[in-house]
């Protein structure tokens, strides 16, 4: 608690990047964007108090960057992480640095949402996060494209129910296995090319690369609206959303909180009285 006020803090785990966000306890939940924010990257392994050195760290930017002056500890914290192997140690870090309640996203925690899948418990915490918060935010029926490590499009249909959605490879994954699975041909980074024919093997690749998830995320999103029979919203977040969005023929909207805001719209929901 800092100045009367107490702080909810939200810890999205993913493959690249950890995400954090910070948001007072009274905010509108979703509809609310975060004091501040921070970005680091995902380490490969880590212990929890690596993860308590880190996050006293991550704290220290938050306040910084939301103008509080003094240490900011937080009241209680929701975490989602995709990364198995890193659950605990974060887990057991924001046990251990906030004053209240730490929330985990998977079964068993509400997400006041519909939910027509297979089985609910293989849809991994970040894409609960974007359809909660998508539905809270943009309303129904939306889709959300989550750009990362894999290009995770989610579909909420008109009735507001989370019905399932799509998974391909990410962008960087995709230039990383054009180089490692073809000797002759380098590694690249996936910006946006200036032309669509490349002029060199660079050139080439980037084009296949970054045009080609543009045609393919294009495309998937047609193939979504004739499947379920009329057209949605659609948000756009994640890595390299901006130079995707610029590229595509689809008018999508950018919103790169969107995730930590469903993960506040979680801690609501299950906070509750």
């Amino acid at each position: 608690m800092l100045n009367g006020c107490a702080y909810i803090l939200t810890v999205d785990v993913g493959n690249t990047f950890i995400r954090f966000g910070l948001f007072a306890e009274d905010s509108a939940a979703a509809q609310e964007c975060p004091l501040a924010t921070c970005e680091i990257t995902t380490p490969s392994s880590i212990t929890a108090d690596e993860a308590r050195m880190r996050l006293a760290q991550v704290m220290a930017a938050l306040a910084a960057d939301a103008g509080m002056p003094g240490a900011l500890v937080p009241a209680a914290a929701v975490l989602s992480c995709v990364v198995p192997a890193l659950e605990r140690p974060w887990k057991v870090a924001l046990s251990r640095t906030c004053t209240g309640r730490v929330l985990t996203v998977g079964p068993g925690l509400k997400t006041g949402m519909p939910v027509h899948y297979d089985d609910p418990a293989e849809i991994g915490p970040d894409r609960i996060a974007d359809a909660v918060a998508a539905r809270a935010v943009y309303g129904s029926p939306c889709i959300v494209i989550d750009l990362g490590t894999t290009t995770n499009i989610e579909v909420i249909d008109a009735c507001g129910t989370f019905v399932g959605g799509v998974i391909a490879p990410g962008l960087a994954l995709g230039a990383r296995s054009l180089s490692a699975a073809a000797a002759r041909l380098p590694q690249v980074e996936p910006s946006a090319p200036t032309h669509v024919i490349g002029r060199n093997t660079r050139e080439a690749m980037r084009s296949g690369v970054v045009l080609g998830e543009v045609a393919r995320i294009d495309g998937l999103i047609d193939m979504i609206w004739a499947d379920c029979g009329y057209t949605t919203p659609v948000i756009l977040v994640g890595q390299d959303a901006e130079t995707i969005a610029a590229l595509m023929a689809h008018a999508v909207t950018v919103d790169q909180t969107l995730a930590l805001r469903g993960l506040l719209e979680l801690y609501t929901a299950n906070t509750r009285r």
